[in-house]
């Protein structure tokens, strides 16, 4: 959306040449207060024109018969996907965004090629806030928080994680009428912290006691200190120490045992411990405990970043990776079914070793200039 000040633009700089010029010396006593009341009227002059905005829409216009009715349902959905306001019937807005102009010239010629009139214009308007309404998202954002409270009320202690990816589904949800909210406002924010905390909210219930990140230098270890080792974490992990354990025993200590703890105030002074407040081993700044110890122990060559960022997201968020969802929900379904944590891990590591070698085949076909296979 682009929304430019074209008319307070063009004001602005009239009023500049108006604006009085600096006085000195004799002049600036006695013309001081002139001077001042001159400033006052120039600052308000500013901002009453700082207020006049022009807004670019686009605009279709069409014409169906009522025989065009599988046209017409596919108009109709095209226009509530595009994210359109409805001026009247038969009259539909845009305001300035590449895609949805791009979908207005293809549904004109379609619906030209079927038979039905349809035409389509860019027209300047001088209020736009009053056009704002037509692409107001309050109702949306609303019937998902309707729905996260739904959800939060018939959440269970048992199956955390099959919630959790039904929680993903409210939250793609909630990207795609992102990118339809031309004018975000206070309902997206609200919509937006209620599925944040709900997220957390599961996440802790699944994860108990998930360590905070603290600041630090990520100095270089030698795998060399820590081979035939125990190593200690929180007990029925999940996709931070499954992925950690996995790389300990695959790369840094091939012969490591692992202690699942109930209490990691019990945790044995000789073990190593990773993935909880005031472990040898835990987050880092912006790093989740698997990023630290890839970079702690010089795997960065070994392991791929896309497997980090797909670790990352799934502990603590940010950017979903493609294969995000599926790696998810095979670890949810393992964990609920697989109630011993070392038959856990020996099954996890089954999935992640296979996600090393694909993500190792992707990487090799992209520098090949090669298209991945299917």
């Amino acid at each position: 959306m682009v929304l430019r000040r074209l008319a307070g633009q063009r004001l602005v700089r009239h009023a500049v040449l108006l604006s009085p010029p600096p006085f000195s010396g004799s002049h600036a006593k006695t013309l001081s207060s002139d001077n001042c009341h001159h400033q006052k009227l120039f600052v308000a002059f500013i901002t009453q024109c700082s207020n006049l905005y022009i807004m670019k829409i686009h605009i279709l216009i069409l014409t169906l018969t009522t025989a065009q009715s599988t046209l017409r349902m596919r108009v109709w959905r095209t226009l509530k996907n595009s994210g359109a306001g409805t001026l009247r019937d038969g009259v539909y807005l845009l305001p300035d965004v590449e895609e949805g102009y791009k979908t207005f010239l293809t549904m004109c010629r379609n619906i030209r090629n079927e038979g039905g009139a349809a035409y389509v214009f860019t027209a300047e308007v001088s209020e736009g806030d009053s056009f704002r309404p037509l692409f107001d998202r309050s109702d949306q954002y609303g019937e998902i928080l309707r729905n996260l409270s739904v959800f939060r009320s018939a959440m269970k202690a048992e199956g955390l994680p099959g919630q959790l990816k039904q929680l993903r589904k409210l939250q793609r949800e909630f990207d795609r009428l992102g990118e339809i909210d031309f004018f975000p406002g206070e309902a997206r924010q609200q919509t937006a912290s209620a599925l944040a905390s709900l997220e957390l909210e599961i996440k802790q219930l699944i994860s108990p006691g998930e360590p905070h990140a603290t600041p630090g230098a990520l100095t270089r270890l030698s795998r060399d200190a820590y081979q035939n080792r125990v190593w200690a974490t929180r007990r029925r992990p999940w996709i931070d120490r499954l992925a950690s354990a996995w790389l300990i025993r695959r790369f840094i200590d091939g012969d490591a045992r692992f202690l699942w703890l109930d209490n990691v105030g019990a945790s044995p002074s000789d073990a190593v411990s990773f993935d909880f407040d005031g472990a040898m081993f835990s987050h880092v700044d912006n790093l989740v405990t698997f990023e630290v110890l890839v970079r702690r122990f010089g795997l960065e060559q070994k392991i791929p970043d896309d497997l980090g960022l797909l670790v990352h997201y799934l502990d603590v968020g940010g950017v979903q990776p493609p294969d995000a969802a599926g790696v998810e929900s095979i670890l949810a379904g393992l964990r609920e079914s697989i109630t011993d944590d070392d038959k856990l891990l020996a099954t996890a590591c089954t999935l992640f070793d296979g996600l090393l070698t694909s993500f190792e085949m992707r990487s090799g076909n992209e520098q090949d200039g090669r298209t991945p296979p299917d």
